[in-house]
């Protein structure tokens, strides 16, 4: 038979929820000595219920006594639907309105409710405790569910509320992602040693794996999955589960610890959207509240994302969770918020942003609007909460698994941010042409600096290149100018220019080195300006030999070619006669033909080239 439900009682202490749940399953949960001294549940209790059209209920027997609030909210999280108790005798109390607003809040999307200890009563108050039953869940999520008068005693209403439970219907729980099961039981049983119990919330989880413990960076290895003590090789969101884990003691499995396999982030920030109870004190920003997710329990302050600095009962807002301790969630989660002290149920809502950044007080209306986004189905608001520092394709495909970004360098950056990425580029590309216009173009390295210098390198090659790619820049070798610029020169460094060309030229094949040029034109536009010559291909530089005129290296060049017209070889004594060069110059200038194939060295000779 498999198992396809979980259903948790709910109500007020003393409402015959453990009555309930022994009178369907045949089990008695007050396993504990207290609580068979005392006849109250203090601790969870689950059973399994086998249904006539085959399905398996796992029953989740929860508390109600209000000091054990926190243990109620372990059990009802995650659970397909819910046993809303209410006494026959007593009617509707006021942990019976506590347990049907957490219900709310964590989102149980089904149940029925049923009067207990009907055979206590006569017609007439049985009667009553239907209709303040019903006034009691009004307006809420089981307003129109049906209401079942039970008795454990005589067996009144049992067939009926098995068939209701057969019309529920499991929560859709994605069987992809991380898996994670909250703990809300650990202990250790002989030959096994370390068992928890919770129900799965996600993922799938095969037997012999490896799991985290979060929070916290210990592991263990599954040596064991049960079902209700049926054995399973593989664990399946929103089933009651027990894990047989290896080498862990009980301790290191408090409740409230999440059994995890793959990422699942563990924030001590959380953005929230908040719904306050209407009978609820107003809440200030900066507040302590105690949260309540899952299993698991901390202790914080809200920060408002709001203009408003309270919220009074009844409202919704968008906030953000300080912790103490780090707290294992992912988007959807729910979770209920309680004073500090005095224990009280303040209101609940879900996360929408776990990897939040710190909530500034300057920024809290747009905080606020970038979360109405993200709970709008908006992803990009996660690129651009990251920022300038992006995210790892790996991280963003955990968060938004639909949704394809180009990188940008082994990143990924929201549209918006590799926009001012590339004005920050062009604008630095239009500094440097202006502070140096007779600069051919900006050193890469150069660009790489001041508001762009924490780019990783390839984020910032990436960068440039795909800004020279949209035509906005062009690249020229180790230099970047922006597209349309060009060196203008004015009247005066025109006038030097044509100097620094008359001296070079003079020079001949001899050529002028950089020191040569420099003490024979000492302005402090010559560096650019024999760098803006060069480009416009009116001097050349030869290693070795400095600035030469092209037209001394075409008849150079010429000189080459005829002597070989006429003979097989050339020496280097031959060439410097040929050139009248010292050999100090000679040297260069063959090896420079030797590097254009316009001639070959064979030995201490030279041979026609291929491109003489």
């Amino acid at each position: 038979m498999s198992f396809h439900l979980v259903v948790g009682t709910a109500g007020h202490i003393d409402h015959g929820k453990t009555t309930l749940v022994r009178a369907l399953t045949g089990r008695d949960l007050d396993a504990l000595p207290e609580e068979k001294e005392r006849g109250i549940t203090i601790a969870l209790g689950f059973a399994p219920l086998d249904l006539d059209d085959a399905r398996r209920v796992g029953l989740v027997d929860v508390p109600g006594h209000e000091r054990l609030v926190r243990t109620m909210i372990a059990g009802v999280t995650g659970i397909d639907a819910v046993l809303l108790c209410v006494s026959a005798v007593d009617g509707a109390m006021p942990q019976t309105r506590e347990h049907l607003a957490i219900l709310e809040l964590l989102g149980v999307p089904a149940g029925a409710v049923v009067i207990t200890m009907a055979d206590l009563v006569d017609e007439e108050m049985l009667e009553l405790a239907v209709e303040d039953a019903r006034d009691a869940v009004a307006d809420t999520f089981l307003a129109d569910v049906p209401v079942i008068a039970t008795s454990a005693h005589d067996g009144r209403g049992l067939d009926e509320l098995r068939r209701v439970m057969g019309t529920f219907t499991p929560r859709a729980r994605p069987t992809t992602g991380p898996f994670r099961l909250p703990v809300d039981r650990a202990f250790s049983r002989p030959g096994f040693g370390t068992v928890v119990t919770g129900t799965t919330w996600s993922g799938t989880l095969a037997d012999g794996s490896t799991v985290q413990l979060l929070p916290g960076e210990q592991t263990a290895r599954v040596r064991g999955i049960e079902v209700h003590g049926g054995s399973v090789d593989v664990a399946m969101p929103g089933r009651r589960t027990a894990v047989n884990l290896s080498g862990i003691d009980t301790q290191a499995v408090p409740r409230g610890t999440v059994i995890a396999q793959g990422v699942v982030p563990c924030p001590q920030m959380i953005d929230v959207h908040y719904r306050h109870l209407p009978d609820a004190p107003t809440l200030s920003d900066g507040d302590p509240v105690r949260v309540l997710l899952g299993t698991a329990e901390r202790l914080g302050r809200i920060a408002l994302a709001d203009v408003r600095l309270e919220i009074p009962g009844g409202a919704t807002a968008f906030a953000q969770l300080r912790l103490e301790a780090p707290l294992p969630c992912m988007p959807g989660d729910r979770f209920v918020l309680r004073r500090t002290s005095p224990l009280q149920t303040l209101g609940g809502g879900e996360v929408i942003d776990p990897w939040a950044p710190k909530l500034r007080r300057k920024a809290r209306e747009d905080a606020g609007k970038e979360l109405l986004r993200l709970q709008k189905g908006d992803v990009m608001v996660w690129l651009e909460r990251a920022g300038e520092d992006g995210l790892s394709p790996d991280d963003w495909a955990r968060r938004a698994p639909e949704v394809v970004v180009e990188p940008l360098g082994g990143r990924v950056y929201a549209p918006k941010v590799v926009a001012r990425l590339k004005g920050l580029l062009l604008e630095a590309l239009a500094t440097f042409h202006t502070e140096q216009p007779l600069a051919l173009g900006a050193p890469r390295r150069e660009l790489h600096s001041g508001r762009l210098a924490h780019l990783p390198d390839k984020v910032f090659d990436a960068l440039l290149a795909r800004v020279a790619d949209r035509g906005a820049a062009i690249m020229d070798g180790a230099l970047v100018r922006a597209a349309g610029f060009e060196v203008r020169l004015d009247e005066a460094t025109t006038a030097l220019a044509e100097r620094l060309g008359a001296s070079i030229a003079a020079a001949g094949i001899g050529g002028l080195r950089p020191k040569e040029v420099h003490e024979a034109h000492p302005e402090p536009e010559v560096a650019a300006l024999l760098r803006v010559l060069e480009g416009r291909g009116e001097i050349v530089q030869v290693d070795k030999v400095g600035w030469v005129a092209p037209a001394a290296v075409d008849d150079l060049c010429a000189r080459v070619r005829a002597w070989f017209d006429r003979h097989e070889t050339l020496s280097t004594g031959e060439f410097k006669d040929l050139t009248q060069l010292t050999r100090r110059a000679a040297i260069p200038w063959l090896e420079w033909l030797d590097a254009r194939r316009i001639t070959l060295r064979q030995g201490d000779h030279r041979v026609a080239g291929p491109d003489r």
